[in-house]
């Protein structure tokens, strides 16, 4: 294997902003949290409780205690309940991942259409599908480079394209509540979210295609405990990394919220895109009031650069941890290969082209939301997996590993981690289980065939990791690499 640069430690800061990076992705979320009006605080309530948190404290004592090991999520599955699982959790975290990517960078493509004054390309599939193409073989160029590389891009350009820009929404805010515009939240006509035309804090659920938005706001915080492969590269991982994974989702939760707001505020219930719902609200005030609509040019410039970041910090993480099973004969010998700065080149080419593939589906598909959301349903189903077999495996070495050196513990004991770990369990399967059924918020066209592709995408990309472990060679296992 080749040798690779070392370079100066990554810091608790640095893991921290790239960790806010993969869980808020840029500002694409905030248009669905809007979409909810005011009930988005029941959703983020059950948010925070059943997920943020367990999700958080869990990754944080497992990150930890491995934090001599590589491979994330299939370390922590692995010597929990043997290699066979361990697999299909980091193959889940993976192929979710790129799955995502065509959704992640949709939401670039919207930035860049109206930042080139042609609002109506982020609705054209075939500037959208070519605009995920091109934009993701930059990033891997970028992440071939290695971790110290992209994550430096990463970070800055969450700053520049994700907390500036979500500043500025709170700027439009406040002008559009001192100036006396109508507030959009207080002219409603959805039942699910209102009452008398007045925005309820408590959904009206009357099935679960009320709440399939569940789901994908619950997938708007996956991601903290993804940057566990990159613990070898921090100077006290045992004691940095959980303060790491904590000011990661504290930052992510500050975005979300602070962020939908103003777009709820501003925007009427029924003109609120999932796709451009940002941009919609910059040019409500910044075109149509201020008549400035070059600014919305370079707002819409910096949110791009801030949806980049997310594909950064997604980019190369799970890839590496792939790259640990592939070291121990899971996969082919071909993806062993890493470059001179320890990232796995050939697992990048072959996400690289898998990703060209899914993002091709938007040259076939006419209505952008409903791939959007269909891809985004595939994902959320596929990383919900993943997330259920790290709480039992939270669990299950408490008992296995009971003198495994734990830098953070899940406080109160074996009992604390059950309670901690079963709640997180149970909000996932919960909405591991809302994915499935199509959202009534969205022309999804026939509810069966939407069922029918999530349920078949979930049982495709579930099937592969298992039988590719039937067939694992430990004869071609390589020997263990030293980390950039």
């Amino acid at each position: 294997m080749k040798s690779h640069k070392r370079g100066a430690p990554l810091s608790t800061a640095s893991v921290g902003l790239i960790t806010a990076a993969a869980v808020v992705t840029s500002l694409r979320g905030l248009p669905l949290l809007a979409k909810e009006e005011m009930t988005m605080f029941a959703y983020l309530a059950f948010t925070v409780v059943f997920y943020l948190v367990p999700a958080s404290l869990v990754s944080a004592e497992l990150g930890g205690a491995f934090a001599d090991r590589k491979g994330g999520i299939y370390t922590w599955v692995g010597e929990a309940f043997g290699k066979r699982w361990g697999f299909l959790a980091i193959w889940l975290q993976w192929v979710q991942n790129v799955v995502w990517f065509p959704v992640g960078l949709t939401f670039g493509a919207a930035a860049m259409a109206y930042t080139i004054g042609r609002p109506e390309l982020a609705k054209n599939g075939w500037f959208v599908g070519t605009f995920c193409i091109v934009v993701f073989w930059m990033a891997t160029a970028v992440v071939l480079r290695g971790v110290r590389v992209f994550a430096k891009f990463a970070n800055w350009m969450f700053v520049v394209g994700t907390i500036v820009p979500g500043l500025f929404l709170l700027v439009l805010l406040g002008y559009w509540l001192a100036s006396s515009h109508p507030i959009g939240w207080q002219h409603l006509s959805d039942p699910a979210v209102s009452s008398n035309g007045r925005a309820t804090f408590w959904p009206s659920i009357h099935g679960f295609g009320a709440v399939a938005f569940l789901a994908g706001i619950v997938l708007l915080f996956a991601g903290v405990e993804v940057q566990a492969v990159h613990v070898v590269e921090m100077r006290k991982p045992g004691r940095e990394y959980p303060l790491a994974v904590g000011i990661g989702a504290v930052l992510a939760l500050t975005i979300f919220v602070l962020g939908a707001i103003p777009i709820a505020a501003i925007l009427p219930h029924d003109e609120i895109s999932l796709q451009s719902g940002v941009f919609d609200t910059f040019a409500a005030v910044v075109t149509k009031v201020w008549h400035m609509a070059w600014l919305v040019q370079v707002l819409s410039l910096m949110v791009g650069v801030g949806a980049v970041s997310g594909i950064f910090a997604w980019l190369g993480s799970p890839s590496k941890g792939l790259l640990a099973t592939a070291e121990e004969g899971g996969l082919p010998r071909l993806l062993q290969a890493t470059n001179r700065y320890g990232m796995p080149q050939n697992v990048l080419m072959v996400q690289g082209a898998v990703v060209t593939v899914m993002s091709s589906i938007y040259f076939f598909i006419k209505n952008v939301s409903v791939v959007f959301f269909l891809l985004s349903a595939i994902t959320i189903a596929l990383y919900l997996i993943a997330y259920m077999l790290m709480y039992a495996a939270a669990i299950r070495l408490r008992y296995l590993r009971p003198k495994l050196a734990r830098p953070f513990i899940v406080p109160g004991g074996n009992s604390g981690m059950w309670v901690v770990a079963g709640v997180g369990f149970t909000g996932v399967l919960f909405s591991f289980l809302v994915a499935f059924f199509p959202p009534d918020q969205l022309p999804v066209g026939s509810p069966v065939l939407y069922v029918g592709l999530v349920l078949g995408g979930t049982i495709v990309f579930c099937s592969i990791p298992l039988f590719l472990h039937g067939r694992r060679r430990p004869d071609i296992a390589s020997p263990v690499q030293a980390e950039a």
